[in-house]
């Protein structure tokens, strides 16, 4: 019952690190820095027993870079007289998501007795099946929701305009780039373990999969690249198109099978009964109805996305940007340029154009060099995982066609499992 005990507050903890939020009461201190703080004290109590405070070589050159794209991000803002410094305080947003990682991993290093890649990606399964579940409770449920508007703060003044699914630090497409890796970490995971795979535990990664893929799309269909990733990589290890003609898949098809029967009444009730789950759904997989229903496949967010590939008319601007990341219309008093309700600066959220805007295209390349070397640096540390970190890395360039926000957090986790070992 102990053991059970600190394995929930080790998932707590690293929820409130991978989905960090702010108290209404503590406006501008998310739990990710709270935990950052204490991430410094471990450090400290580190560095006495070592009697050094010498850093990982690694962590050393990951700072390098780190420091470079805050460098560009300076230059940006300084050049163009703005106030935005989303990106030229990087090196410190960096070491907060690692100080932070390294509590996470600590704590479940002293629950277990052991840190390792499985154990980490267990946790983090865990706190999205989770996130998913409360943002079905806290939609459903108005005395929950009213419990979390009033105690947490993650914009919901904007989340419920646009009718938009959240759980707990869990929203939009800073979410779903994150159920997204939990996706494509699970998939992984299925391969390296295919041979010691009991069926309880097979059972439980498939209602995993089928949760964070199915809530985490209502959520935000950022989504969506981890379940495409995902099952490709799934589909190639194990020769999909071979499973057909083998004997020994018998089992794995009768599973899918029993999966698939279990699934669709249930789902086919909820979207016939319930009037929020069919509102969720339809946005989750709006793409597969308006194919089936008008023969095109489009989504409200693609034809929005359509708009925003807007690009810089001034060779300055796609050197060394503009210095605007986020709208400045909330953040700059002296700014004239468009103006839009909840858009960013030139109306457009692409990852790409958003760096390009903010500190150029010399910014993107040091930001892109950044986090190809911490997927690269987890590789060389966790060489039996390379694949996850390099599917982790085309995820995250991926989501930049859509959305401006970055996967360090997961690298962050696993750099510090390498340097616990």
């Amino acid at each position: 019952m102990v053991k059970v005990l600190l394995m929930i507050i080790a998932g707590v903890f690293t929820s409130l690190m991978f989905y960090p939020f702010e108290f209404v009461a503590f406006p501008g201190m998310n739990t990710k820095k709270v935990m950052a703080v204490l991430g410094l004290v471990i450090c400290a109590f580190q560095f006495l027993k070592r009697r050094s405070m010498e850093i990982p070589t690694n962590l050393f050159h990951l700072s390098i870079g780190a420091g470079v794209v805050s460098l560009i991000g300076v230059f940006a803002v300084t050049y163009n007289n703005t106030l935005d410094y989303a990106y030229a305080t990087y090196i410190v947003s960096m070491w907060v998501w690692l100080s932070a990682a390294l509590v996470v991993c600590t704590l479940i290093k002293w629950v277990h007795g052991r840190i390792d890649v499985e154990l980490v990606v267990h946790y983090l399964l865990m706190v999205s099946v989770v996130q998913c579940i409360l943002a079905i409770a806290i939609d459903v449920d108005p005395v929950l929701k009213g419990w979390v508007d009033t105690y947490i703060a993650q914009d919901q003044d904007f989340l419920n305009d646009v009718k938009r699914l959240y759980g707990i630090g869990a929203a939009l497409d800073v979410a779903g780039t994150r159920f997204s890796a939990c996706l494509i970490m699970l998939a992984v995971l299925i391969h390296q373990k295919k041979d010691g795979l009991s069926k309880n535990q097979l059972w439980l990664y498939i209602g995993a999969y089928v949760i964070i893929a199915v809530v985490g799309n209502m959520i935000a269909r950022t989504t969506s690249v981890g379940i495409v990733l995902g099952l490709l990589y799934l589909g190639y290890v194990f020769k999909v198109w071979q499973l057909l003609i083998r004997k020994s898949s018998v089992g794995i098809w009768l599973n899918i099978i029993v999966a698939i029967v279990i699934a669709v009444p249930i789902v086919s009730y909820l979207y016939s009964n319930n009037e929020q789950f069919h509102r969720l759904f339809r946005f989750a997989f709006e793409g597969f109805f308006n194919y089936v229903e008008h023969g095109t496949w489009e989504t409200a967010s693609t034809e929005r996305l359509k708009t925003m590939y807007v690009f810089p008319e001034e060779f300055k601007t796609w050197i060394i940007g503009d210095g605007y990341f986020s709208n400045p219309n909330f953040s700059d008093i002296n700014y004239v340029g468009n103006t839009t309700k909840y858009g960013y600066y030139m109306g457009t959220d692409v990852g790409y154009l958003r760096f390009i805007f903010y500190f150029g295209t010399i910014g993107l390349l040091a930001f892109s060099a950044f986090m190809n070397y911490a997927a690269k640096l987890c590789a060389r540390n966790l060489p039996r995982y390379k694949v996850l970190f390099g599917l982790l890395l085309i995820s995250n360039f991926v989501i930049w066609l859509k959305v401006a926000t970055d996967i360090f957090l997961v690298f962050a986790l696993f750099i510090c499992v390498a340097n616990m070992y």
